[in-house]
């Protein structure tokens, strides 16, 4: 069966073909400046690749020109539509209302549209578009909506729950639900495979580390904690988010600056983080360049990345009682050694001993072990596929 991943942004719409045979990737692209004049499709299939510039004022015209190019006589690799089993779309924000993956019927978008909008303002919106063209065009095929928080509904009451009247929780939902759960439970899961364990025999850190970053602890093949709270805004500072922060500093600066609630949210998604913090750059190739050159404030935000990076792995093995693994994935987790070695650095007393020499060596988009042999923890670098997760996840419930 084939499998289409649909990964609509408000401008823009990722798509992977997958071939549920053997999982491989038989065809992708990326749409982008949906509805702003400049529409492009990059396409790739048939080991060729086109693009396609046209006026797409909506994700309907740009589904219907995915669809055209995965049928296209150059680089198409299917002959009808009817050749696609399923789609699975990727949403950010599912609440309380999904806990797992949902095949969609009408009940179901009307919970996506009227109860996760406001917690996931900038995604679900765009989510929800992609889906509606999708079920224009394709009229018949089935739907799966995967939540980026699926993973992270194993957390127990006392991991998700905020210091809050509980009251609140109950009426409005306020709890921590996390980010990025197809990454953590796929590198998890390679992880496992990687050691040729089970995976509920193991108590694993996975890092995902990218412009947004988050930690997650994975005990026993379960989420048990993650660092991203009831938005993707908290844990660590990220390319522009601030992470952690005192509520009452909020209050003090919105104050100091006459900004109201809505432009603080955006001060703090938008223009902080490692940003915020070297003046420089959200880029961490940017920042180490700066770092290289005698830039404090570059170095400066290095080094709180990798310090607050580090305090979750820290804390995550307390919570979890031990640690076997440590999993750095994503943009950043995958091709930074420098931060890679920052947050194992002092972790040796939980048994983590770096490869330096491993840790320095070439990304080859392969699972990477860059612990030293006699690590009693130990170190990976394992490429996510996000997509792929979204793929089995939806061959599994059609």
């Amino acid at each position: 069966m084939k499998i289409l991943v649909v990964n609509a942004g408000s401008s823009s719409l990722k798509y992977q073909l997958f071939d549920m045979e053997n999982e491989s990737v038989i065809a992708k692209g990326a749409v982008e400046r949906i509805g702003i004049p400049g529409s492009v499709l990059k396409a790739k299939g048939n080991g060729q690749e086109k693009v396609y510039e046209q006026d797409m004022p909506d994700h309907k015209v740009a589904i219907q020109l995915v669809l055209h190019a995965l049928h296209d006589e150059g680089i198409g690799v299917i002959k009808s539509m009817n050749e696609i089993g399923a789609v699975g779309h990727r949403v950010v924000a599912s609440g309380e209302y999904f806990k797992k993956p949902t095949l969609v019927d009408d009940e179901v978008i009307k919970t996506l549209e009227e109860k996760t909008f406001e917690l996931g303002p900038l995604h679900n919106p765009a989510a929800a578009a992609g889906l509606h063209a999708c079920m224009d065009v394709m009229p018949g095929t089935p739907m799966v909506l995967v939540f980026d928080s699926s993973f992270h509904q194993t957390m127990p009451e006392k991991a998700y729950m905020f210091g809050i009247k509980y009251e609140d929780y109950k009426a409005y939902g306020v709890r921590k639900y996390g980010a990025h759960g197809t990454s953590h439970k796929f590198v998890s899961q390679e992880a496992a495979k990687y050691m040729g364990r089970d995976p509920k025999s193991l108590k694993i850190v996975t890092c995902h580390l990218g412009n947004g970053s988050s930690i997650s602890a994975v005990d026993g093949g379960v989420c048990v904690d993650t660092s991203m709270g009831f938005t993707p805004l908290d844990g660590v500072l990220m390319g522009t988010r601030s992470g952690c922060i005192d509520a009452s500093a909020v209050e003090f600066l919105a104050r100091k600056k006459g900004f109201d609630a809505a432009r603080m949210v955006t001060y703090l998604n938008k223009e902080c983080g490692v940003l915020g913090i070297s003046g420089v750059s959200s880029d961490f190739r940017d920042l180490i360049a700066g770092a290289e050159q005698g830039n404090a404030r570059c170095k400066l935000a290095l080094d709180m990345f990798a310090y607050q990076t580090k305090k979750f792995v820290g804390s995550y093995a307390a919570a979890m009682g031990g640690l076997d693994c440590i999993v750095f994935t994503a943009g950043i987790g995958e091709n930074t050694p420098t931060v890679r070695e920052g947050v194992c650095e002092g972790l040796e007393f939980l048994g983590v001993k770096l490869d330096k020499a491993a840790n320095n060596g070439k990304n080859t988009g392969a699972i990477r072990e860059i612990s030293a042999k006699d690590s009693k923890v130990k170190v990976l670098v394992i490429p996510t596929n996000e997509e792929l997760v979204i793929a089995r996840e939806t061959l599994a419930l059609i």
